[in-house]
C-alpha cells in the first residue's frame, strides 16, 4: 500500500488512516439517527473503537450523539439569520460558510487523533441541497477527501421510496452527488423495520421490474390511455440509469433496530480500496497538475515584475533607494489578530484557547452587530 494511506502507529506497527464517512441524505431520511446507530455499534466492539463526529448542521437543536466537533459551538445560525436578515435556509448556508472559513483547524485537530480512531463520522445539514451544492459543501468534503480515505453514505427513505417516482428522483439525485464528489458511494436505505428494500434492490438490478411497476402505478396513463409524458421520461431514465448501478453498493439497514449496521461497515471496507485504487491517484495527479499551473502562474508573474523593475529603475534610479522589506516583526504584528480555534471536545479547556469569532452563544446584555454585506 502507498505510504500515503497509511500512519505509523504508536507501537510500531503500520496502521492505516482513518476512513471518513460522509452522510448525506434528504431531510427526515434519518441521517443523525443513522450516525447515532453507527456510533452505537463502534462503541460496542471488542475493543471499543469510538469514531470522531463533527456535526455540520448549525440548525439542529439536538443530536443522539456527541460529537466531538460541533458547527454550534463555532456559530449561532440564529444570530447570523437576525444579523444578516436572512431566512432559515440562507442563515445555514452562511453558517456553513462561516465555519468552513476555519476548516483548516479542523482538519489539525481531525488529524491529531488519526493514529486512535480508525472512523470519521460528518453529519451534514437535513437540507441537502445546502451541502451538496454550495461552495463550502465542496471545500470541505474536497479537504476531507485529500486528507483521509473517504466514501459518501446517501441516506434514503426506504418506505417515501417504495413509489417508482420518488425511487428514481432519489437516484437521479445519488447519481449526480456521485459524480459531483467522484467519490466512492453507497446507498443506504434506511428505515428497513418499516419497509424492506428488497423491492429497491430489484429494481435497480432489473429495469424491467421497474417498468413493470411504473406501468402498474395509478397516473401512469392519460385520459386516451396513452403513456403519460412522466411516465415515458421515467422509462428511459431508468435505462439510462441501468449502467450507474452497476458502480454502487447498497445496504439496506435499520437506525431503529441496529440491522444492516455490519454489512454497512463491511461496503465501508470495500470503498478504502476504491479509494486508494481510483480516487487517491487521480487525486495525486490533479494536485500535481495545479502545482505545476501554480509555478507557472508565479514564474510568469516574477519575471513581469523584473521587467517592470528594470523599466522603472532605469527612469528613477534615485526612487529605489527608497524601496524595502516589512520587518518580520510587522508581519508577526499583522498576523496577532488572525488566530482563532475550534473546540474540540476531547480536550479540557483552559483559559485563552478559545477565541469565538462569531462570539457564539452571547449574554443578553451584549451589544453586537454585525456588518451587513454590501
Amino acid at each position: 500500500m502507498d505510504s500515503s494511506s497509511t500512519s505509523a502507529h504508536p507501537t510500531g506497527d503500520i496502521k492505516k488512516k482513518p476512513i471518513v464517512i460522509v452522510t448525506i441524505g434528504m431531510a427526515g431520511a434519518g441521517k443523525s439517527t443513522f450516525v447515532q446507530r453507527i456510533n452505537s455499534y463502534l462503541h460496542s466492539q471488542d475493543p471499543p473503537q469510538p469514531p470522531y463526529i463533527l456535526n455540520l448542521d448549525p440548525a439542529v437543536a439536538n443530536v443522539p450523539f456527541e460529537a466531538n466537533i460541533d458547527i454550534r459551538d463555532t456559530v449561532d445560525y440564529r444570530e447570523v439569520m437576525k444579523q444578516y436578515n436572512l431566512g432559515p435556509n440562507g442563515g445555514i448556508l452562511t453558517a456553513l460558510n462561516l465555519f468552513t472559513t476555519k476548516f483548516d483547524q479542523v482538519l489539525e485537530l481531525v488529524e491529531k487523533r488519526a493514529d486512535t480512531v480508525d472512523h470519521i463520522i460528518l453529519d451534514t445539514p437535513g437540507q441537502i441541497e445546502i451541502f451538496t451544492w454550495s461552495a463550502s459543501g465542496a471545500i470541505i468534503t474536497d479537504a476531507i477527501a485529500s486528507s483521509f480515505p473517504t466514501v459518501v453514505a446517501y441516506i434514503i427513505d426506504t418506505p417515501r421510496t417504495s413509489a417508482p417516482a420518488t425511487f428514481m428522483s432519489n437516484m437521479l439525485y445519488a447519481c449526480s452527488i456521485l459524480y459531483k464528489t467522484k467519490l466512492p458511494f453507497i446507498l443506504v436505505f434506511n428505515k428497513t423495520d418499516v419497509q424492506p428494500h428488497n423491492f429497491a434492490l430489484e429494481w435497480m438490478h432489473d429495469f424491467e421490474a421497474f417498468q413493470a411497476a411504473l406501468a402498474s402505478h395509478s397516473g401512469s396513463r392519460d385520459s386516451e390511455g396513452e403513456p403519460t409524458y412522466m411516465n415515458s421520461l421515467m422509462n428511459s431514465m431508468s435505462l439510462v440509469l441501468d449502467e450507474f448501478y452497476k458502480h454502487l453498493k447498497a445496504v439496506g439497514v435499520s437506525s431503529m433496530t441496529g440491522d444492516g449496521i455490519k454489512e454497512f461497515f463491511d461496503a465501508v471496507e470495500e470503498s478504502r480500496e476504491t479509494y486508494e485504487k481510483e480516487y487517491l491517484p487521480e487525486l495525486e495527479h490533479a494536485r500535481a497538475a495545479r502545482e505545476k499551473s501554480l509555478q507557472d502562474v508565479k514564474e510568469d508573474s516574477m519575471n513581469r515584475m523584473l521587467k517592470d523593475l528594470a523599466v522603472d529603475r532605469s527612469k528613477n534610479p534615485e526612487g529605489t533607494l527608497n524601496d524595502r522589506w516589512e520587518s518580520d516583526e510587522e508581519n508577526d504584528d499583522d498576523d496577532d489578530d488572525l488566530e482563532v480555534n475550534l473546540v474540540d471536545r476531547n480536550e479540557e479547556p483552559y483559559p485563552g484557547q478559545y477565541i469565538d469569532v462569531m462570539r457564539m452563544r452571547r449574554q443578553e446584555d451584549e451589544q453586537i452587530n454585525w456588518p451587513r454585506p454590501g
